[in-house]
């Protein structure tokens, strides 16, 4: 494995990613084909009208949000190509040369990684702290925070 090419820009890896290992767009892939199968819409109409199951009134945007995660797959990884092309921070280091946040001097304060406290909290700031002591290599081995 090149262990570059599973670590991003910004202190994840790939290794984590469920776009990237594809267990979830699998899963949802197979529910939704079983839902099909079992003409589950039907049974979602049904038990709406009942006073428990009014949630199966929303049945349908549940199919589609299963839709939306079957289509989250990522194979290339941040760093030949994969995430959004518009990624501030892959363009910051590619545009300072550096193989990660975790070569810059202010990544522990930089606005750039700020969008990522809302999923990861500060996981990806511990990782690139441990980027910078330990190593990619150390890092891709060991427990990484998500």
């Amino acid at each position: 494995m090149d262990t570059e090419k599973v670590v991003t820009y910004c202190g994840l890896s790939c290794l984590d990613c469920h776009g990237h290992t594809q267990k979830i767009p699998d899963l949802a892939r197979d529910l939704r084909k079983e839902l099909r199968r079992v003409h589950y819409e039907k049974f979602a109409k049904t038990i709406s009208a009942l006073p428990f199951g009014s949630a199966f009134q929303n049945y349908q945007e549940c199919y589609d949000a299963l839709g939306l995660m079957m289509k989250f797959r990522c194979t290339k990884g941040c760093r030949n190509g994969g995430g959004p092309p518009s990624c501030k921070i892959r363009n910051c280091c590619q545009d300072k040369d550096l193989k990660g946040c975790w070569e810059c001097e202010v990544f522990e304060t930089c606005g750039n990684l700020d969008f990522l406290k809302a999923n990861h909290g500060d996981g990806h700031l511990k990782n690139l702290a441990f980027i910078k002591k330990n190593g990619m290599e150390r890092f891709v081995k060991g427990k990484r925070s998500w």
